[in-house]
C-alpha cells in the first residue's frame, strides 16, 4: 500500500511539473509596429494598429493561441526614414519583438533594410505599405496584392471603357524606375500609352508641378501611384484648375483619408484600387468576423477604413504563424512558418507564401467614388 501511494505521489508530483512546464512555455508575444501615428500619413499608420490590436484583443480575451497572449509595441516614425531605422534598432533591443508588422514607405523600409537590422536580427517583418516595387527579401512578408497586380487591374479596367491615354503621377523614390518600367508594361498589354508622367518629392505631397503638366498636357485619365497625402493633395489642386481627366489611385492613396479632405465634388468618379475585401461590408467571411469583433469591442480612436482591415489581417496571419509553431515561438520559426504557409484562408481573403515568393495575396478590386461621396464597388 505505501509502495502504491508513493508511486501515486511521484505521479502526481511529475503532472504538476509538467503543468508547469507548459506554464513556463506560454509567453506574451511581442509584435513590433514602427509607422507614422503622426504626420502626413498617421490616418493610415494608426488604422493599421487599430486593426491589429482589435484581432490581438479578441485572441488574448479566449486565453491566445497555444497559450501566447499577444502584445503590440508602437513607435512613431513621423513618416521619416531615418526615424524608422532609430525606432526599430531601439525596439529591437528594448522590447525584444518576436516579429515587426505594419511598416510604411517606400524610404523607410528600404533604409531598414540596408542597415541590415532584419537580417541581423533573424525577424520577419510581415505587412507593410509602400509606393514602388520592391525585390524579394527574406524577412519581408506582405499580405496584399503588389503593385504590379494594382496597375494590371487598372489599366485594364481603362481598356474596357475605350480609355486609352494615360498619364501617371508617382513618387520619386529609389523604386521609380522599377514602377515605370511595371506601368509601361500594364499599358502595353491594355494598348494603351503612358503620355505623360509626372513625380512629386518623396515624403512630400509636393503636387503643383504635376499639376501644370497635366493641364497643359490632358490626357484621359491619370493613374496616382501616391501616399494618401500626397494624392489628396493632387486630387484637390487639380479639379481646383478644372482638370477634368478621370483620376484612377493605387490603394496607399487611403479612401477615408481623401474622403476626409476633399469635397464631395472633388472626390466624385475618383476610382481607388483595394487590395483588401470592403471593411463596411460583411458580405464575405473575413468582413463578417471584423465587424463582429468590431461591434463587441470599445470604439477604436480612429474610422473603421481598408488599412484598419488590412491591419486586421496582418494580426491574423501572424497568430496563424505562432500557431504552427506549437509550444516554443520563435523569431527564426515565424519566419519557416511563413515561408510554409503556401495556402492560409483568413476568411475568404487567401493568403499565401513560399521561399522566395512572399507576396501574400493577388486580390484587387475598384472602389469608386459615387456623386453623393459613397464608396461603391
Amino acid at each position: 500500500m505505501r509502495q502504491y501511494k508513493q508511486l501515486a505521489t511521484r505521479a502526481i508530483l511529475a503532472g504538476a511539473v509538467a503543468l508547469g512546464g507548459e506554464a513556463a512555455l506560454a509567453a506574451q508575444v511581442v509584435v513590433g509596429q514602427v509607422a507614422p501615428l503622426s504626420g502626413l500619413e498617421a490616418a493610415q499608420g494608426r488604422a493599421y494598429a487599430a486593426g491589429m490590436q482589435l484581432y490581438f484583443n479578441q485572441l488574448n480575451k479566449g486565453g491566445g493561441v497555444n497559450g501566447h497572449t499577444f502584445a503590440l509595441v508602437k513607435r512613431d516614425d513621423n513618416g521619416r526614414p531615418e526615424d524608422t531605422v532609430g525606432h526599430t534598432r531601439a525596439l529591437l533591443a528594448e522590447d525584444k519583438p518576436m516579429v515587426l508588422a505594419g511598416y510604411f514607405g517606400s524610404r523607410n523600409i528600404a533604409e531598414v533594410l540596408a542597415a541590415g537590422l532584419l537580417e541581423k536580427e533573424h525577424i520577419a517583418l510581415v505587412g507593410y505599405r509602400t509606393t514602388e516595387l520592391r525585390a524579394q527579401n527574406p524577412q519581408l512578408f506582405n499580405v496584399r496584392a503588389t503593385l504590379r497586380d494594382e496597375l494590371q487591374k487598372l489599366t485594364e479596367h481603362l481598356a474596357t471603357i475605350g480609355i486609352t491615354r494615360l498619364g501617371l503621377y508617382y513618387e520619386d523614390g529609389p523604386g521609380a524606375k522599377a514602377l515605370l518600367e511595371a506601368v509601361d508594361e500594364a499599358a502595353g498589354k491594355a494598348r494603351a500609352t503612358i503620355a505623360h508622367k509626372a513625380a512629386y518629392p518623396a515624403g512630400t505631397a509636393r503636387a503643383k508641378q504635376a499639376v501644370d503638366l497635366f493641364i497643359k498636357n490632358p490626357p484621359q485619365a491619370i493613374l496616382l501611384v501616391a501616399s494618401g497625402a500626397a494624392a489628396a493633395a493632387f486630387i484637390e489642386q487639380y479639379r481646383s484648375a478644372g482638370g477634368a481627366a478621370q483620376l484612377f489611385a493605387h490603394s496607399g492613396a487611403d479612401i477615408e483619408q481623401l474622403a476626409k479632405r476633399l469635397s464631395e465634388e472633388q472626390m466624385q468618379g475618383v476610382a481607388i484600387a483595394q487590395v483588401t475585401p470592403n471593411p463596411y461590408k460583411i458580405s464575405t467571411r473575413i468582413g463578417k468576423e471584423f465587424n463582429d469583433i468590431l461591434a463587441r469591442s470599445p470604439a477604436p480612436d480612429v474610422p473603421v477604413s481598408y488599412s484598419m482591415i488590412e491591419g486586421f489581417i496582418t494580426a491574423k496571419v501572424i497568430a496563424e504563424a505562432v500557431r504552427r509553431q506549437g509550444a516554443r515561438p520563435t523569431r527564426e520559426g515565424m519566419q519557416n512558418a511563413l515561408d510554409a504557409m503556401e495556402s492560409y484562408d483568413a476568411g475568404g481573403y487567401l493568403v499565401g507564401f513560399r521561399p522566395n515568393q512572399h507576396n501574400g495575396s493577388r486580390f484587387v478590386e475598384l472602389s469608386i467614388v459615387s456623386g453623393a461621396g459613397r464608396i461603391r464597388q
